[in-house]
C-alpha cells in the first residue's frame, strides 16, 4: 500500500502489447457485425426464399406426393392443392379430384370470367338486369347542315329585247310573285318596228314575212293573245311586259325604273321556297352506311330524315335524303349529303342552320357489307343489348350474362354498329355470343366486372365504397336474405320441361342433405337401375353410383316427403300471385288473361316470376326461361294454345 501511495496521479498511458491486441479485436468484431447486417439485407429475399423452401417441406410434405386437387364444382376456375379452403367466390368447401380431369378451359368456350354476388352485394352495387330481345332499332347519323335553296326552283329572269323599263311590277327583294304576274314592263323601238312590220305583212297577204315577225315577237315574251289583239286592232304596240315564269319570291333585283338594258340583262332572281335543300357533311366512319351511288337517289332508295332548327326548338320537319356527293373533302374529311324537305309554309329560310338526323332501318343495315350485314333480324325488328351492359376493354366486348340468380358471367361477344331507339336510347345489336331471352346487367355491369378482377374483400370494398349506380336504390344491410326460390327456380328452368317435373317432384339432392334441386345451377341427371335420379352437382354422382340401391330408396322418400309437404291450394294461390305481383302492371295483366304456359300447360307464377317472349308480334308469358327454346321452335303451336287461353284474343305488341 506505500508503494502505491507514492505513485503520484498523471496522465493514463497504453498499457503493454497485450491491451493493444484487445482493442483491436473489439474494433474489428464491430466492424464484422456491421458487415453481416448489411449482407443480410442485400440477401434478405434469398434468406426467406431458403427459409420458406425449408419451413413448407416440413409442412407440406403430406401433399407434395400426391395426385390430387380440389376445385369448386360452381366455379371450376378455382383450384387448390388442400381442401382446408373454401372458395373465394361463393364460400362452398371444395370437391376432390385428380390431377388432369379437370379441362383445359376452366370455363365454356366464349365465358371470359364468373362471379357469384350475395343479395346485399347486389343490392348494394345497384345491379339491374334485363331480357335480351328484339327490338325496333335503327341506325341513326346525326350532323349539322345548312338550309339552302333548291337550285331546281331558281330562275332568273333577264330582258329580251333592247329598251327602257317603265315600269316594275315587283319592286322589292323578297316579293312574293305569282306565275304571269308582270315583273317589268319595257318601251322598245324594236318592238314598234317588227310589230309594223307583221301588220304590213298582213296587208300584203305576204305569209312568211308575218310568220317570221309572229315567231320573233314570241321570243320577245308577247303571248300569243296580245299578238292577235295586234293584228285585230292594227295597232303596233310599243311595250313588252316581263311576267314571272313561276311562284316564289323576289331574291334579288338589278333593275330600277328608267333604266336603259340591252337584249339579256339581268332584271330579277325568283326561287321557290315550296321545297328546300339541307347541305350537310357526314364523317367518313359513317359513309358505309350511306348509298354507294353518288347521284339523285330514287324514291326507293331514299332515307328519311329529321331536321331541327334553333328558331322552332322541339320541332322536327320530315325530309329525304336525296343525293350524295362523289368526293370527300381534303381539308374537313367530310363527305357533303343533301336533304330535300317540304317547305309549303315557308318557316325555313336559306341560310339558317339545322341538325339534321338520318335514321337508317335494321332491313336496309343488313344489305350493307361487314358486321352489319351479320346482325340478328325478326321482321323488321334487331336482337340488341343496351349500350350500358358492354363493356369495352379495347382488345375485346364483354357482357355479364345472369346465369342464375347471383351468378353472373362475363361473355365475349360480337357486336355491330352502335343503334338507337325510337326514344334515343343506345343499343348494338349482337352478332354472336348471345341469344333472345338470356339476361344481361344493364346497371352495374362496371362493378361486376371490378368483383371478378378483385379478391372477394377488395370487390366488397369497392362496390360499397363506389357511388355508382346506387342512385334510386332501396335500403340495404348486411343481412339482406338470398332468394333461394328464385335460385331453385332458374336452376330447374335449365331442364327440359318432362325432366323439370320429376326433378320437382324429387325436390331434394339424395347424397347432399338439405340441399334443393337447383339451388347449385342445372341438376345433373343420373340413371340407376333404369330409374332417373336428380343430383344437385357432378361431386356427388361418384357416391350416387357407388350406393345405387341407397341413393335410390333416398330419392323414393325424399319424393314421399315432397308429396306430403305439397302446399295447400290456397298456399299455391298466395305463392302464384306474389310471382305475379313482381310484373309490371301491364304484364301482370297479361299474365292473369293468359294463366297458363304454352309449353308446359303449367299456372304462370308456380316457377317464380313468368317470362315475356316476343313471338312475331305476339307477346307470351311462360313459366321460366327454359320453356323459351321450345316455345319458339313451335310457333304456330304455341300461338294456338295462346289463342285459346285467351279466348280467340293476341296481346299485340
Amino acid at each position: 500500500m506505500s508503494e502505491l501511495s507514492n505513485i503520484s496521479p498523471g496522465p493514463r498511458r497504453f498499457g503493454g502489447p497485450r491491451q493493444v491486441l484487445v482493442t483491436l479485436f473489439a474494433r474489428l468484431r464491430f466492424v464484422a457485425i456491421l458487415g453481416v447486417i448489411g449482407l443480410a439485407i442485400v440477401k434478405w429475399d434469398l434468406l426467406t426464399a431458403h427459409y420458406e423452401k425449408w419451413t413448407r417441406v416440413a409442412q407440406d410434405a403430406d401433399h407434395v406426393a400426391t395426385d390430387t386437387e380440389f376445385f369448386c364444382p360452381m366455379h371450376p376456375q378455382i383450384v387448390r392443392d388442400t381442401n382446408k379452403e373454401k372458395c373465394p367466390i361463393c364460400f362452398m368447401p371444395l370437391s376432390k379430384r385428380k390431377k388432369g380431369e379437370g379441362s383445359d378451359a376452366s370455363l365454356p368456350p366464349g365465358i371470359v370470367n364468373r362471379v357469384q354476388l350475395s343479395p346485399y352485394r347486389i343490392v348494394l352495387a345497384g345491379v339491374k338486369t334485363t331480357p335480351v330481345t328484339y327490338l325496333p332499332l335503327a341506325k341513326e347519323i346525326a350532323t349539322v347542315g345548312t338550309v339552302e335553296f333548291d337550285e331546281r326552283g331558281l330562275k332568273h329572269v333577264a330582258a329580251r329585247v333592247k329598251g327602257r323599263i317603265d315600269k316594275l311590277g315587283a319592286n322589292q327583294t323578297g316579293q312574293m310573285v305569282h306565275k304571269g304576274d308582270a315583273l317589268a314592263t319595257l318601251y322598245s323601238p324594236d318592238l314598234v318596228v317588227t310589230v309594223q312590220n307583221m301588220l304590213d305583212a298582213r296587208r300584203a297577204g305576204n305569209k312568211e314575212l308575218e310568220k317570221i315577225s309572229r315567231e320573233r315577237l314570241g321570243l320577245w315574251g308577247i303571248e300569243a293573245d296580245q299578238i292577235e289583239e295586234i293584228l285585230k286592232t292594227g295597232k303596233p304596240a310599243t311595250q313588252v311586259t316581263v311576267r314571272s315564269p313561276i311562284d316564289g319570291h323576289v331574291i334579288r333585283k338589278y333593275q330600277t325604273e328608267g333604266r336603259y338594258v340591252d337584249e339579256g340583262t339581268a332584271l330579277y332572281d325568283v326561287a321557290d321556297l315550296n321545297t328546300i335543300w339541307i347541305q350537310a357533311q357526314v364523317y367518313e366512319d359513317d359513309l358505309a352506311f350511306l348509298p354507294a351511288e353518288s347521284h339523285e337517289l330514287s324514291k326507293d332508295d331514299r332515307l328519311p330524315v329529321k331536321a331541327t332548327t334553333r328558331a322552332y326548338p322541339g320541332e322536327a320537319f320530315a325530309g329525304t335524303l336525296s343525293f350524295v356527293y362523289p368526293h370527300v373533302d381534303l381539308e374537313t374529311r367530310t363527305l357533303t349529303v343533301r336533304f330535300e324537305l317540304s317547305n309549303r309554309d315557308g318557316r325555313l329560310k336559306p341560310g339558317m342552320t339545322a341538325t339534321v338526323r338520318l335514321s337508317l332501318p335494321p332491313e336496309k343495315l343488313s344489305r350493307l357489307g361487314g358486321s352489319a350485314a351479320r346482325v340478328k333480324l325478326d321482321g323488321s325488328k334487331v336482337l340488341a343489348v343496351p349500350e350500358a351492359s358492354v363493356i369495352d376493354t379495347g382488345s375485346l366486348k364483354l357482357v355479364y350474362r345472369e346465369e342464375s340468380p347471383g351468378v353472373f358471367e362475363g361473355v365475349r361477344v360480337e357486336l355491330g354498329p352502335r343503334l338507337a331507339s325510337a326514344d334515343g336510347a343506345p343499343y348494338f345489336p349482337v352478332i354472336s355470343g348471345l341469344e333472345a331471352g338470356q339476361t344481361v346487367v344493364t346497371a352495374g355491369s362496371f362493378l361486376v366486372d371490378a368483383e371478378t378482377r378483385l379478391n372477394p374483400a377488395a370487390g366488397s370494398i369497392y362496390i360499397g365504397g363506389s357511388g355508382s349506380g346506387t342512385k334510386g336504390a332501396a335500403p340495404v344491410r348486411p343481412s339482406t336474405p338470398e332468394d333461394t326460390e328464385q335460385k331453385v327456380s332458374a336452376g330447374l328452368a335449365k331442364l327440359a320441361p318432362e325432366d323439370r317435373a320429376v326433378a320437382a317432384a324429387q325436390g331434394t339432392c339424395p347424397i347432399l342433405a338439405d340441399s334443393a334441386l337447383g339451388s347449385m345451377g342445372k341438376p345433373v341427371k343420373l340413371a340407376l337401375d333404369g330409374k332417373p335420379v336428380f343430383l344437385c352437382c357432378s361431386n356427388c354422382e361418384e357416391k350416387a353410383k357407388a350406393e345405387p340401391v341407397k341413393t335410390l330408396a333416398r330419392v323414393e322418400e325424399l319424393r314421399a316427403t315432397k308429396k306430403d309437404k305439397a302446399p295447400t291450394p290456397d298456399e299455391q294461390e298466395n305463392k302464384i300471385r306474389a310471382q305475379l305481383g313482381k310484373l309490371s302492371p301491364e304484364d301482370r295483366a297479361l299474365a292473369e288473361k293468359q294463366r297458363l304456359c304454352p309449353v308446359t300447360d303449367e299456372r304462370l307464377g308456380s316457377m317464380g316470376v313468368p317470362l315475356k317472349v316476343l313471338v312475331g308480334d305476339t307477346q307470351v308469358l311462360i313459366c321460366c326461361k327454359g320453356c323459351r327454346d321450345e316455345l319458339l321452335a313451335k310457333p304456330a303451336v304455341m300461338l294456338a294454345k295462346v289463342r285459346e287461353f285467351t279466348g280467340g284474343q293476341f296481346p299485340k305488341k
